[in-house]
């Protein structure tokens, strides 16, 4: 393991929450969809023994790696895969994982990648575009930068950044290719934009537009949505921490349509949809870190967690 992965501190976000809402019992079986450094994962597993049964997947084989090692102790009881929860139904039927009582997604970019300088997911340390969360995945944020058309670069800032000055910036961005660096893409977005009085560093939104577009990420939460309610057993529980608004919208809207009957368009007289509900929404409202959490670790504060049930 590097020197890197070694001092990764992760403190796993909503963690109490979490166990509680997906209502972890002895000898159940659980997914754990972005097992990331385990945190998560050993909370679960700790809750479900004897017996309980974890199956851990991560697109970041260093994650897994990391994983491994925290998940040691538990021996057979967990199995951990190197893959996509896009393709979480078929990494399923390859393990015999079916008819599940739980399945966590905890969303967006870790401890384990932005603290990796190389990774090039953080503008906090000077290293190479590429915000990728598996190394075989082609397409890297350098890429976007340089040889993206200026329209489409605009539009990739305002869809998946919500960056209102969307067009300036990479109007700035065309005008000074090649761009190599996460330091210097941060410093011409902050040059572009100037000092807006917020906390927030002006490159957060454009970094994080690039990072959803080079990991398909809201895609492949739609996706994996849909999978999760096939897996889960009556009872089961589904538990999604979002990050951003965007994620969080795309849960949001899921989980209520699935809570519904009919889901036809407005106006229609007459329900044609046939439409069964399959969730059960257990929050009603969206669940936040307490201050005493974000105090601990800042990086929980834009969590947002909310669980459903499969009917």
């Amino acid at each position: 393991m590097s020197a890197i992965a070694t001092a990764v501190q992760h403190i796993p976000v909503l963690l109490e929450e979490t166990v509680e809402l997906l209502n972890v019992r002895p000898g159940g079986k659980y997914i754990d969809c972005t097992v990331g450094c385990g945190g998560h994962a050993t909370a679960i597993l700790q809750a479900s023994s004897p017996n309980g049964k974890l199956l851990g997947l991560d697109i970041d084989p260093s994650a897994i790696e990391e994983a491994h090692n925290k998940l040691s102790p538990f021996g057979d009881a967990v199995v951990l895969v190197n893959d996509s929860y896009k393709n979480m139904e078929q990494v399923c039927a390859q393990n015999n994982f079916s008819q599940v009582q739980g399945i966590l997604l905890d969303l967006g970019v870790s401890s384990l990648q932005l603290d990796n300088a190389s990774r090039g997911f953080s503008f906090q340390h000077d290293a190479p575009l590429d915000m990728r969360f598996s190394p075989n995945t082609e397409l890297t944020a350098a890429d976007i930068v340089n040889t993206f058309p200026e329209s489409e670069l605009a539009t990739i800032l305002r869809k998946y950044g919500e960056e209102p000055k969307s067009r300036p910036i990479a109007k700035r961005i065309v005008a000074n290719r090649p761009i190599h660096s996460t330091v210097e893409l941060a410093r011409l977005v902050e040059q572009t934009l100037g000092h807006t009085g917020s906390k927030i560093h002006p490159a957060t939104k454009t970094f994080q537009a690039l990072r959803i577009t080079v990991n398909h990420e809201l895609e492949c939460l739609r996706d994996s949505l849909k999978q999760a309610v096939h897996l889960l057993a009556p009872g089961g529980r589904l538990v999604i921490i979002a990050y951003h608004s965007l994620e969080s919208r795309v849960v949001k809207e899921f989980l209520r349509q699935e809570a519904r009957g009919c889901v036809c368009a407005p106006g229609i007289p007459v329900c044609i949809c046939e439409h069964v509900p399959t969730l059960k929404l257990i929050t009603k409202k969206v669940i936040k870190p307490s201050s005493r959490e974000i105090e601990a670790n800042h990086r929980s504060r834009s969590g947002r967690l909310r669980a459903a049930e499969h009917l």
